[in-house]
């Protein structure tokens, strides 16, 4: 059943690719693959068939995956949770003589929740493991997550500076009385003196770690924030400049810069990692490839990806496969190989007609006739890496649009001048075309 005719759930949001929308500061804590949410007493209640949970900081998120419709139930409205157990499981006679069907869904753990709802009423429903996943951990973190109630916390207040030092004061190193180094004793203190100094400066340095790492994430809880609200205004402002308007466009990608708030680890997602990781993965990549003019280097993605994620790195094998992995799921990007072995990321709406046109017309130009192009000038005009603007040079020349020349000084391309050319006749030079052209600056050069 979709998750749309539950309507007695918030509807939650979700991305182009499927993934749910996360909140400022939400985090994702764990996933299962399939579940179905039941109501225990009131049958009122629509329930929800063949869902993945998503487990956060802040919400029960239940995504069906099919018609991509999610509805999320807060954390804040659960009363109590109760262990995860099955049904029958303590009268193995009824479970002997039930049905087959009875029998198979009687073994699915179910954790029941107490959860309170408007107007001033309780309900109680069941979430039904029906895979094999450890429900014992999710049930854990399911705890975790009330108990820390994440929702109502608000930002640390900065720490109040240290009092400053009363005029005429001295340092505490120099009001110390320091014993003179004197024999074995001396220097053993003295190696003690030098051993608890380190210590201590071990011990501050990490301290100085750890208040570096939570304001980094605040960073990133603020940058979220802000993009989010950027978002809600933006059409509401439909009415002001240009230049604003483009202002704001680059604040967005600069707070999309700062890092992923909540990223996909194999410790939150598990049987899940390299699905949910190919997901945000193709809505990480929306904004550089907009940039690059719908296709990127496979290289270039790891090390964006990578710097998003802060410590969170993932294997070059591990995006690889997340990548593969498009085939299978309907979002708009793809992985591409080009015949020489280049990996690139593209989006589905990419053409390389476009590609060949703009290159047609660099080499159609009085100089690249009389000297050809090379991958420079190319990546240059199409604005992409050297690398790219050479694999799409010889993809050109595989279509006979383009001839290759190799010479010392590297690869230079010439538009093919033999499709201007009539078998029948050829030596007969045309006073109009591409060939002529070719012939006029030819001469001109001489």
């Amino acid at each position: 059943m979709s998750a749309a005719a539950a309507d007695w759930l918030p509807s939650a949001s979700v991305t182009a690719s499927g993934r749910p929308v996360l909140s400022a500061g939400e985090v994702e804590r764990n996933l299962l693959p399939l579940v179905d949410l039941e109501p225990e007493e009131n049958q009122r209640l629509a329930p929800l068939r063949g869902c993945l949970l998503a487990l956060t900081s802040h919400r029960l998120i239940f995504l069906h995956e099919p018609s991509r419709s999610a509805r999320g139930l807060p954390l804040a409205t659960v009363v109590h949770a109760y262990p995860p157990h099955r049904r029958h499981s303590h009268n193995p006679l009824r479970s002997l003589f039930s049905s087959s069907s009875s029998s198979s869904s009687s073994q699915h753990h179910r954790i029941r929740l107490q959860i309170s709802m408007p107007p001033a009423r309780s309900e109680v429903v069941a979430i039904v493991v029906t895979c094999k996943a450890d429900v014992d951990v999710f049930f854990g973190r399911l705890l975790e997550a009330i108990r820390a109630r994440a929702w109502e916390m608000t930002p640390a207040a900065a720490p109040a500076s240290a009092a400053p030092m009363a005029e005429g004061a001295a340092p505490a190193e120099d009001i110390a009385i320091r014993m003179p180094v004197v024999g074995v004793s001396g220097i053993l203190r003295m190696e003690q003196e030098s051993w608890e100094s380190a210590g201590q400066n071990l011990q501050d340095a990490f301290q100085d770690l750890n208040a570096l790492m939570s304001k980094a994430k605040e960073m990133m809880q603020l940058a979220e924030k802000m993009r989010l609200k950027l978002l809600t205004n933006s059409p509401a402002e439909s009415n002001s400049n240009d230049e604003e308007m483009g202002s704001k466009q680059d604040m967005q990608d600069l707070l999309l810069s700062v890092g992923i708030v909540s990223p996909v680890t194999k410790e939150t997602a598990g049987a899940l990692y390299h699905q949910q990781l190919s997901l945000q993965l193709a809505d990480f990549v929306r904004i550089p490839l907009e940039k690059a003019g719908g296709m990127i280097a496979l290289v270039d993605v790891y090390c964006l990806f990578n710097r998003a994620r802060g410590t969170e790195l993932i294997s070059p094998e591990d995006l690889l496969q997340a990548c593969s992995l498009w085939e299978k799921v309907d979002v708009p990007v793809m992985l591409r190989k080009f015949d020489s072995g280049v990996k690139v990321i593209q989006t589905k709406t990419h053409s390389d007609e476009e590609v060949f046109a703009r290159i047609l017309s660099l080499a159609q130009k009085p100089d690249a006739l009389r000297k050809g192009i090379s991958p420079s000038d190319a990546a240059f005009t199409l604005g992409i890496a050297p690398a790219l603007a050479k694999e799409h040079l010889l993809n050109a020349e595989n279509k006979g649009l383009l001839c290759r020349d190799v010479s010392p000084d590297g690869f230079r391309f010439f538009v093919n001048l033999f499709n201007e050319i009539d078998a029948q006749n050829i030596y007969t030079q045309k006073p109009h075309g591409l060939y002529h052209a070719w012939i006029s600056v030819a001469m001109a050069s001489q």
